[in-house]
């Protein structure tokens, strides 16, 4: 069985975070585990609260993991500050971490800030190089970038400057442009647009995780970085467009889904 190894933060409701990528690597067939790096007191309406682990023990968790039960992919989501982002680095490169996906958990989808200021730099310099592919939203986008993120061609000048830093490719996502939720994919000198349908779904929590983890999914199978990303986002409309409603804010998805791979 292959396996994948989520580096992230919690959600006691189970809408985000380690609590989704588990259920998305179930869903999809593989064996997950995780690593937590920080605590988190949320729910659907909000954040209320955060702890972070300590570096060392972020640091001996992925330890365990890889000593142990290796895994075929790696789902980097909130590293909370440089302390942590640095642990994180050493011990994958260390350990020689392969399909090492990030989720850069900087700024949520409504603008607010969920990591420390020296998380940005520090994230750049150490983590992306590691990285099969980061998949930023367009706040993330923007902020990496130092300037607003709005339309198809500032999406396609920032992914080519991300990727210029990682050691793979970007995807930078386009839940939020104006009309159209169209991803792009840049990877290998190459542009691809990847469309995708604005489901009428307001329960969206816990999308970017989903997304990413599937992604890792796929590339521990072995399917291309392309083909990774193209039966990621076929998974997550499956899962938005199942239409489950809980909480009183954005609720989380239903992993559990029929889709087409």
């Amino acid at each position: 069985m292959k396996t994948v190894l989520s580096i992230a933060g919690t959600d006691p409701t189970g809408g985000a975070g380690i609590q989704t990528d588990l259920k998305t690597i179930e869903a999809h067939g593989l064996y997950g585990m995780a690593a937590i790096t920080v605590v988190i007191a949320q729910n659907t309406t909000g954040v209320f609260g955060m702890q972070a682990v300590s570096p060392e023990l972020v640091a001996q968790q992925i330890d365990c993991v890889f000593e142990d039960i290796r895994p075929d992919a790696v789902k980097l989501g909130m590293l909370f500050d440089a302390e942590i982002i640095h642990a994180t680095a050493d011990r994958l490169r260390a350990h020689h971490a392969k399909n090492v996906v990030l989720d850069p958990v900087m700024i949520s989808s409504s603008g607010h800030a969920l990591s420390k200021p020296d998380a940005m730099q520090a994230l750049q310099e150490e983590i992306f190089p590691l990285c099969t592919l980061v998949t930023p939203n367009l706040h993330e986008t923007a902020a990496f970038c130092g300037r607003s993120v709005q339309t198809r061609a500032d999406m396609e000048q920032a992914a080519q400057e991300i990727a210029a830093k990682t050691g793979g490719g970007v995807l930078v996502k386009g839940g939020h442009l104006a009309g159209s939720a169209d991803d792009l994919l840049y990877a290998d000198g190459q542009m691809h647009w990847l469309p995708a349908p604005r489901i009428d779904n307001p329960n969206t929590h816990g999308t970017g995780c989903t997304l990413s983890s599937a992604i890792a999914c796929n590339l521990a199978q072995g399917v291309s970085l392309l083909g990774s990303v193209k039966r990621a986002k076929r998974y997550l409309t499956a899962c938005i467009q199942f239409g489950l409603d809980l909480g009183h804010g954005s609720g989380p998805l239903q992993h559990k889904v029929e889709w087409s791979e």
